[in-house]
C-alpha cells in the first residue's frame, strides 16, 4: 500500500476530532436516555416545563454526568444544538463561561422557551461570563417573554453570585426593573420581582434604593406593577431581612 499523502494526512487529522465530539454527543444522549423515566417526563408538566423535546431525566441526574464530562466547551456547543432539553440543561454545568461568546449568549437566548432553561443558564453559566451585565441591559428590551425574562434571571443571579460588582450596577438594575414592571406576562413579571428582591437583599443600602422603588410600583395603578412592588416589600422590610442587613452591616 503507498504511503499517505501530506494532503490525505492532514484531512484524517481535521475529521477526528470532529469524530470524535460525534461520538461524545451520542454518548451523553445515551447515557440521558437511560435515565429518563417516565416519571420526571409527565411531572414536568407540572412545574409548565413543555416536554416535547424531553426525555424525562433529573436535574441531578443531569448534574452527574456533567461531573462525569468535566468543562468543554465544543461539546456544549455541540450538546446545544441537538434542541433535546436535558441536553440543553447540560450546558449549563459543562460550557467553560470564559470561553462563552456573546454571540453565543445572543443565540441561545433566542433559542429560551420555557423558565427552567433561561434559569439554570443564568445561574450556572451566564452569569460567570465577562459579558453578563452587558446582556442584561440588551435583554431587558426583547420581546419575547423567555428572551426578556433571562434579563432579570441574570440579573438576579448575579445579585446572588457577583461579590466585586459595585451598588451602581445594581442601581442600574433596579431602573431596568422598573421599567419592565408593567410587563403582565407570567413569567416576565416573576423574574422582575426576584431580582427586585435579592437586590434589596444584598445590603443595607440596596435594601433602601429598593424598597423605594417597591414603594413607587406597589402604588402604581397597574395590575403589574402593584403585585411586582406589594410582594417585593413584604420580604424587603419584613423583621428577618431588616436584622440579617443588619448584621452584616455590623460585621
Amino acid at each position: 500500500m503507498p504511503p499517505r499523502t501530506k494532503r490525505a494526512t492532514a484531512e484524517a487529522t481535521k475529521k477526528r476530532p470532529e469524530s470524535s465530539l460525534e461520538d461524545e454527543v451520542a454518548s451523553a444522549l445515551t447515557w440521558l436516555k437511560r435515565h429518563a423515566t417516565r416519571r420526571t417526563l409527565e411531572g414536568m408538566a407540572r412545574y409548565a416545563i413543555p416536554s416535547d423535546h424531553a426525555l424525562g431525566v433529573s436535574v441531578s441526574d443531569i448534574r452527574v454526568l456533567a461531573k462525569r464530562l468535566g468543562r468543554n466547551h465544543e461539546l456544549a456547543l455541540a450538546v446545544w444544538d441537538t434542541g433535546v432539553y436535558e441536553a440543553r440543561m447540560l450546558t449549563s454545568f459543562v460550557d467553560d463561561p470564559a470561553r462563552v461568546t456573546s454571540a453565543q449568549m445572543d443565540r441561545w437566548c433566542r433559542d429560551f422557551d420555557n423558565w427552567a432553561i433561561v434559569d439554570t443558564l443564568c445561574f450556572h453559566l451566564f452569569d460567570r461570563t465577562p459579558h453578563a451585565w452587558a446582556k442584561v441591559a440588551q435583554w431587558s428590551d426583547r420581546r419575547e417573554e423567555f428572551e426578556k425574562r433571562a434579563a432579570f434571571a441574570l440579573l438576579w443571579a448575579l445579585t446572588v453570585h457577583d461579590k466585586q460588582s459595585a451598588d451602581a450596577s445594581f442601581i442600574e438594575g433596579l431602573r431596568l426593573i422598573e421599567r419592565a414592571a408593567t410587563d403582565e406576562r407570567n413569567f416576565v413579571k416573576k423574574a422582575v420581582n426576584m431580582a427586585l428582591r435579592a437586590i434589596g437583599k444584598r445590603n443595607p443600602a440596596l435594601n433602601a434604593a429598593a424598597v423605594t422603588v417597591a414603594r413607587r410600583l406597589a402604588d402604581s395603578p397597574q395590575a403589574a406593577p402593584r403585585w411586582v412592588g406589594k410582594d417585593a416589600l413584604r420580604e424587603l422590610t419584613s423583621p428577618s431581612v431588616i436584622r440579617r442587613l443588619e448584621a452584616r452591616r455590623g460585621a
